[in-house]
């Protein structure tokens, strides 16, 4: 999918298991998608869309909304309705657009003006790191895979929208809130009718907190150690091939699922 996905057979790095506490299920009339929330990044988001999905809100949803162009390549849904930032019963929440994260947690892949790196293996972008901090200011990086959450103009009105990044559109960095990123079943994400609105849309089916599902048939999903030397080694790899082109959305996180 992307360059670092090219070095994965090489990779052998440890795995951290994704906390079923902290992902979403979609099973979609494409497939299943999973998605690894951080609720370190968006602590009001993350528990209001599993809050949600705990309501059935989501099940039978559309993704009434597909675009895929080189500028905007994502799909909008968990529009109660099915229509543009549609509400649920529960009240609007604050936007977290940034968060200040520890800084020995991030793996930088990228200095400049606005560093880039990885966090608990979600891409984010910061601040200019000072020599002496603990932490820094950071944003989730809507590369492919990434979910953030929708609003209206106000920033403070996220309710129950949420979109998945089918392409980089890094223009909604810190200006819409990331939730997490898409771990599992991206081909279902890219496979998604597109269209506003699709001829005929595909449907979120059913959506669930990876925990609330039977431990039997709950599938293990383990993301590399993005403070591992093999991730580091992958990001090495993706630079060298990108040049000053790259970015860290040029790096894909590997991923195992277990059934």
């Amino acid at each position: 999918m992307l360059l670092a996905t090219l070095l994965l057979a090489a990779a052998t790095g440890g795995w951290v298991p994704v906390d079923p506490e902290n992902a979403l299920v979609i099973d979609s009339t494409k497939g299943r998608v999973v998605v690894q929330l951080e609720p370190t990044l968006a602590p009001l988001a993350v528990e209001r869309v599993k809050q949600l999905a705990r309501m059935h809100v989501y099940d039978g949803l559309l993704m009434w909304r597909v675009l895929d162009t080189p500028a905007e390549a994502f799909i909008q849904t968990g529009d109660p309705g099915n229509v543009d930032v549609g509400r649920s019963s529960l009240p609007d929440i604050k936007s977290s657009f940034t968060a200040q994260l520890p800084v020995a947690q991030i793996t930088f892949a990228k200095t400049g003006l606005e560093p880039e790196g990885f966090y608990r293996g979600i891409p984010v972008g910061t601040q200019i790191v000072a020599e002496d901090a603990t932490t820094v200011r950071a944003w989730g990086a809507y590369c492919p895979g990434t979910v953030g959450m929708g609003r209206d103009t106000n920033p403070d009105t996220e309710n129950a929208e949420i979109f998945l990044m089918r392409g980089t559109t890094r223009w909604f960095d810190h200006d819409y809130t990331a939730i997490g990123r898409v771990v599992a079943g991206f081909d279902a994400v890219l496979a998604a009718a597109v269209g506003v609105p699709p001829a005929h849309p595909d449907v979120m089916k059913r959506v669930s907190v990876l925990a609330d599902l039977p431990v039997a048939s709950r599938p293990r999903v383990e993301v590399m150690d993005t403070q591992s030397d093999e991730f580091r080694a992958l990001i090495d790899s993706a630079r060298s091939m990108r040049g000053s082109d790259f970015s860290v959305c040029d790096v894909d996180v590997p991923v195992r699922v277990s059934p």
